[in-house]
């Protein structure tokens, strides 16, 4: 990296297919001035929002490869989802991070979008800081009528003429390109499935309709349950606590709440400090006060900063120090027989043969996603929970109180390390149960695929199990983990019983 860089977060019309995103993202990485930082995908938007930055070459390579692969792969005529959008790759805003300015980020864009438009043959409209009029800074003027609706004005209307490229549609659509400052994107769910208070609640907080300056919103039904979908295009000048507790006021009308709230993509720490102060009415905070700040500030953290040495995890496991260990591998195989699980389900997802159970894919993959989270965070849970363990023992004891207080401690401390693989076998077997489903109905050429998943799940319980039953049996009074001793039992069961399933469908399907 240079120390010019600049952020680049395009969207692109598809997340119902991973595979597609996958190859995406492959092109992305092809260009080695650049990194992924994140990938955020919406089944009800069916829409994937990417992030990367890197040199400035780099990032408008990136970009250009990337908005090439998808229009290759996504179909705008057979595309359906919740979230607005005009094209394949739907939108690639450029927002510059460090030794750039904004006007770089502005010739990126024209570049971007000439190139695009004379050797992809995609309109290209320009947006934002790099708008060549006044009304096509604004996204939501040049995403009117949709991919449909553009489809027929693009060629009558000359209002609707692109900046670049030919004034017609193929079915990748057209590409909106610009420069813009750090944006936050934030949804909110409500505690209602009543689409039209979210949309009435979007419409108070945008500053289109009369809101606060700076949110863009739109009112949608995601997952079940009405989400106000925001962009927050400057969280200085309308922080997201400010945002918050409008929606919170606006939603309390209409007799509902705030359910929960999610963030696409990434987002600047300022913000989330900023919101924290607020809440927590820190009058005279600094942010030198952040630990992590102030830490990684200091002439020992820059140095290790610039070292080229990163330590994977599997490094961490052989390195002689007592965490992590077992338990933490157990959590790990568990995660990647959830990471195969979601694959499969993804590789099955949009292909014609299987389109019977493409909900049932679908369902599958969104679960097996959160089951990957909450396994590859038993890792350090379980890692963290020995270390706490470790420090019960070096409390005083010198007299009898004391000594009461640390055998209690101890205790406590051990029942908890034995809860967390017991909880991982608990998530272990959901995901052979899924991995189970994908291998009945998945793709056949990924049979092997969520066998693997289900080999890895398997692994996990014993790996799991051996852990809930050493730190039950280190107790002084053991029947404090009778039920917890139960509870392993009965999962060990099904797990037997799930392995006695897949290898009737492996010979069934797979001829194994």
């Amino acid at each position: 990296m240079t120390n010019q860089l600049i952020e680049c977060i395009p969207n692109f019309s598809e997340a119902r297919r991973p595979e597609v995103i996958d190859q995406i993202v492959n092109a992305i990485q092809s260009v080695v001035e650049v990194k992924l930082l994140d990938r955020s995908s919406d089944l009800d938007h069916n829409r994937t929002v990417l992030t990367f930055a890197g040199s400035p070459s780099g990032v408008e390579e990136a970009a250009f490869r990337a908005i090439k692969t998808a229009a290759e792969l996504i179909d705008l005529d057979n595309h359906t989802g919740e979230h607005p959008r005009i094209g394949a790759t739907d939108v690639v805003p450029f927002v510059p991070l460090g030794g750039v300015t904004m006007e770089d980020c502005i010739a990126i864009a024209k570049r971007l979008g000439e190139r695009v438009g004379s050797e992809l043959s995609i309109p290209v409209y320009l947006y934002e800081a790099a708008a060549t009029r006044p009304e096509r800074a604004n996204l939501e003027n040049i995403r009117r009528g949709q991919y449909e609706g553009l489809k027929t004005e693009i060629e009558t209307d000359p209002k609707r003429a692109p900046d670049f490229g030919p004034s017609k549609l193929s079915k990748a659509g057209a590409t909106v390109i610009g420069a813009r400052n750090p944006l936050v994107a934030f949804n909110i769910y409500l505690t209602t499935d009543d689409v039209s208070i979210a949309k009435k609640i979007a419409k108070a907080v945008r500053h289109s309709s009369g809101g606060l300056r700076y949110v863009k919103g739109l009112g949608l039904l995601v997952e079940g349950r009405a989400q106000v979908s925001m962009n927050l295009t400057n969280f200085r000048e309308t922080p997201i606590a400010r945002v918050v507790e409008f929606i919170r006021r606006e939603a309390e009308r209409y007799g509902v709440g705030i359910h929960h709230s999610e963030l696409i993509g990434l987002i600047p720490q300022e913000a989330l400090t900023d919101a924290a102060v607020w809440y927590t009415q820190l009058d005279a905070f600094s942010p030198e006060q952040i630990l992590e700040s102030r830490l990684f500030s200091s002439p020992a953290a820059d140095t290790a900063s610039n070292s080229p040495v990163r330590v994977t995890f599997v490094e961490q496991l052989a390195a002689p120090t007592p965490t992590p260990g077992g338990g933490s591998a157990g959590a790990y195989a568990g995660a990647m027989g959830a990471a195969l699980v979601a694959m499969v389900a993804g590789v099955t997802i949009g292909k014609k043969k299987y389109a019977e159970v493409e909900a049932e894919m679908q369902a599958i993959r969104v679960v097996a996603e959160n089951l990957r989270a909450e396994l590859t965070q038993a890792v350090d849970d379980d890692a963290a929970s020995f270390e706490i363990l470790m420090a019960k023992f070096k409390m005083p004891k010198d007299t009898d109180e004391q000594k009461a207080a640390r055998d209690a401690a101890i205790t406590q401390a051990t029942l908890n390390a034995a809860y967390i693989p017991l909880h991982v076998s608990e998530h272990a077997v959901k995901v052979m149960e899924l991995a189970l489903k994908c291998a009945q109905r998945g793709l056949q050429s990924a049979i092997s695929d969520a066998m693997s998943g289900f080999s890895m799940a398997r692994a996990s319980i014993t790996a799991a199990g051996y852990n809930v039953r050493i730190n039950i049996n280190s107790l002084n009074d053991k029947s404090l983990g009778d039920k917890m001793l139960m509870e392993l039992a009965e999962l060990e069961k099904d797990a037997d019983r799930l392995e006695a399933e897949i290898k009737t469908v492996m010979k069934e399907r797979g001829g194994i």
